[in-house]
């Protein structure tokens, strides 16, 4: 069995042995070093060829944003964030995503925290995904993100849409590799669209807001994070919060959204499944669903309950493009899905069903 090498870099030296101590514990895991900024850890990553890097966001000297970035346009490898869950951590882990890395860990209780065990189950599944992640287009990905974004008005997006007009409605789920592919997709809609989105990306609670300012502040279209009891409205993208189910129900003539934190479903809250069977319910709409690059099969059994209720087009991310594969695998071989795109190619597969 080849042991997964793993690169610790953390300007806290207590930080550091506890990182390297849970990861070791797991017999697929090998901490081969560790750093303290990101000017050793560009150096380690030269003398012991890591498989993964795990890095802290907030370092001296070089941060862990400026040190992805050197990583990934001189040899891209998985990189896992550990972050805080503070505003300005948040808003830099969303950054990290979109500049190539992989995933991200939120510690417990700030930059030192004690309570780390916490999340070490956490922690040691999301290292062992990432040195399996698909790498492949991330440096061109990471180039693009990186490119100056025209802005345009978003004036005039709500009253436009004060109520749903064709009855056709978009919902996306995602995961591990979600906020990178969702920028790709998200930016080429046109704010013209025919239809409201919603948006399950597997997220904890503190980053989703981050996530769908940055999103809003690159695509035509209005995104934002879901509030409870808001009349959806076409041109406008909706991201479940995390720690919260995203639902639609029923207001007059319109629909609304509506959010809980019942049980989660499969070990996820938000969850893909419990957005697509509640759209199951909407007989009058036409409805395209897409899956995207994660872990795991959520979204699979709402699928097949979309599929079952009829007018219902299923998009699934390919192989090729996915970071991971597995949620639009497990849909794939559930035969619930009608096209399988690249990422750069799935707002296209959408608007063919929505601008008709």
């Amino acid at each position: 069995m080849n042991k997964v090498k793993v690169l610790v870099v953390d300007d806290s030296a207590f930080m550091r042995k506890l990182i390297s101590d849970f990861l070791s514990e797991h017999p697929r895991l090998h901490v081969v070093g560790t750093a303290r900024d990101g000017q050793e850890a560009l150096q380690k990553i030269e003398q012991l060829n890591p498989d993964v890097v795990t890095l802290d966001v907030e370092m001296p000297v070089m941060n862990g944003l400026e040190t992805l970035k050197h990583i990934m346009q001189k040899k891209p490898l998985p990189v896992v964030m550990i972050s805080s869950t503070t505003t300005e951590g948040a808003e830099n882990t969303i950054l990290a995503l979109q500049y190539g890395a992989v995933d991200f860990i939120a510690k417990p209780s700030g930059t030192i925290s004690l309570d780390l065990y916490k999340i070490r189950d956490k922690m040691i599944e999301k290292v062992l995904l990432a040195s399996e992640a698909n790498l492949r287009t991330v440096k061109i990905k990471q180039k693009m993100s990186m490119l100056p974004q025209k802005q345009y008005s978003k004036i005039g997006v709500s009253e436009r849409n004060n109520a749903i007009g064709k009855k056709k409605i978009i919902a996306i789920g995602t995961s591990t590799g979600g906020p990178r592919a969702l920028q790709h997709v998200l930016t080429k809609f046109p704010a013209t669209i025919d239809a409201p989105i919603l948006i399950v990306q597997h997220m904890p609670k503190g980053f989703t807001k981050s996530l769908a300012t940055r999103l809003d502040s690159l695509c035509n279209i209005r995104v934002k994070e879901a509030e409870d009891g808001e009349v959806i409205q076409k041109g406008i993208a909706y991201i479940a919060p995390g720690g919260n189910h995203l639902y639609v129900k029923r207001v007059g003539t319109s629909l609304a959204i509506h959010l809980d934190e019942a049980a989660p479903r499969n070990g996820h809250r938000p969850s893909v499944d419990v957005m697509f069977e509640s759209l199951s319910a909407l007989t009058d709409y036409e409805k395209v669903a897409v899956i995207m690059t994660g872990m795991g099969s959520d979204g699979t059994a709402g699928l097949k309950q979309l599929k079952a209720s009829g007018n219902t087009f299923v998009v699934a991310e390919s192989a090729e493009s996915s970071v991971v594969f597995g949620m639009p695998k497990s849909a794939i071989a559930a035969n619930v899905v009608d096209e399988i795109v690249h990422v750069d190619d799935i707002a296209e597969a959408v608007m063919r069903h929505v601008q008709v």
